[in-house]
């Protein structure tokens, strides 16, 4: 969440920064009202705190030397104090927690440098490599649903008739690329990044650390019983894997990876954008993540990128980086650049990276903070992460590009360690 404080100092330039994000005025000021009537009933209940404390004194003053008749009126009011006291802290803990929630849903202040725009229109396309859509042949044109059943690799009905729509399900050399892909995104980031598996369920406050919650509440999958929630991306457990801690600043940055798979009640439109793989509730996915202090930010941002963009190429598909203006960035993002592949099957540019810079919003949230080394009070945290690899649209326009002529998939390079010696997907005999 953004730092209260700026409500509280800078009411004005906090409110024009969320503009840009489109952020209504009038929410700015509840909750910098909500901080007033916090903070003027935090003083209300202190100062009868001590009205009481010095009555019940003046009871046990009066008890002795007078008797209990004597000290009865003062022990009266020192009982409606206290009724009055109560009464107030009720009131300001429904009034903190209505602070609480306007502060979590406010969203974070974008970056100076973000371009501005209203939506994802008017994202700026920063570079695009490797794309000649005069290169394409006819046989790359297929989409991949079509070229993933005349496979035998991709069974869209039999996923939705165990999980219902939008529940891919791959077979035989389809599912090892979904696993290569996964690998691959591994094995690239490995000589700096630390893997972890964190688990896949998560509790409530883990999911509120990095914004999802309570917003975005709607688009997750919760578990009623137990009360735990499927992560829509290993960004979510890797965040709060040090919640609550301070760390030297000598151990940042952290840098960190996960594969999990990803969960999601993606909603997309009707018909092609919902087509195949462009749009499904369960995928996996690499994450690469970064704890560290605001002066470390603006580099480490540059290599997630670079690591996001190196996997891309290595599989040999053009690309395009576009930069997220104002109007199309997220809840918790500051900064982010988006990484899009091209897939000729589908005639579309398809999102596979998301990398973004969150300043000090989740950090702030998990409660992770850094000791610096040079001495001082403790700081919040920057957090900073991105998709090193997704898999079902990386999938998608890879069979789409080198799908040949014979209806076979040419493997890249990079993939074959993990195809135990095939170069090539082709036809399944088994269906």
């Amino acid at each position: 969440m953004i730092d209260v404080r700026r409500l509280r100092t800078d009411l004005e330039a906090t409110t024009a920064a969320l503009s840009r994000k489109r952020v209504p005025a009038e929410d700015v000021q509840r909750a910098a009202s909500l901080d007033v009537a916090s903070r003027d009933l935090a003083s209300q209940t202190e100062d009868l705190r001590a009205r009481i404390k010095v009555l019940s004194r003046q009871v046990g003053e009066v008890m002795r030397a007078s008797g209990p008749q004597a000290a009865e009126e003062l022990r009266e009011q020192s009982r409606r104090l206290g009724e009055e006291l109560s009464a107030l802290e009720a009131r300001a803990a429904e009034v903190d927690a209505q602070l609480r929630d306007a502060l979590l849903r406010l969203p974070n202040l974008p970056a100076e440098d973000a371009p501005e725009g209203a939506s994802e229109a008017d994202n700026v396309v920063v570079r695009t490599v490797g794309f000649d859509p005069g290169r394409y042949q006819p046989h790359q044109r297929v989409p991949h649903w079509d070229i993933g059943n005349e496979l035998g690799i991709l069974d869209l009905e039999r996923g939705a008739k165990i999980g219902g729509s939008m529940f891919p399900l791959f077979r035989g050399a389809g599912a090892t690329l979904s696993r290569a892909l996964c690998q691959l995104a591994l094995d690239r980031n490995s000589d700096a990044f630390t893997e972890v598996r964190p688990p896949s369920l998560v509790r409530a406050p883990v999911l509120e650390a990095t914004g999802q919650l309570p917003k975005f509440a709607d688009e997750a999958y919760h578990i009623e019983r137990d009360d735990l929630w499927a992560v829509p991306t290993a960004e979510v457990p890797l965040t709060s894997m040090r919640a609550g801690e301070i760390i030297p600043e000598a151990e940042l940055p952290l840098r960190l990876m996960a594969y999990t798979p990803c969960f999601r009640r993606e909603a997309g439109a009707a018909g092609r954008d919902t087509r195949g793989l462009l749009r499904v509730h369960e995928f996996d996915k690499v994450e690469i993540l970064s704890v560290c202090t605001r002066e470390q930010a603006p580099e480490m941002l540059q290599e997630l990128l670079a690591r996001a963009i190196g996997s891309i190429e290595a599989l040999g598909l053009p690309y395009r980086v576009l930069d997220i203006c104002t109007g199309d960035l997220g809840q918790s993002h500051a900064r982010s650049f988006d990484v899009e592949v091209y897939a000729p099957g589908c005639d579309m540019w398809l999102e596979v990276s998301s990398v973004s810079w969150f300043s000090d919003y989740q950090a702030r949230r998990a409660g992770i903070r850094y000791r610096p080394s040079g001495g001082g009070g403790n700081q919040v945290c920057d957090t900073l992460n991105g998709s090193a690899l997704a898999v079902p649209r990386v999938w998608a326009a890879l069979v789409e590009t080198y799908r040949q002529e014979d209806g076979s998939v040419l493997l890249p390079e990079c993939l074959h360690p993990y195809f135990r010696g095939a170069t090539r997907i082709a036809a399944s005999v088994s269906r």
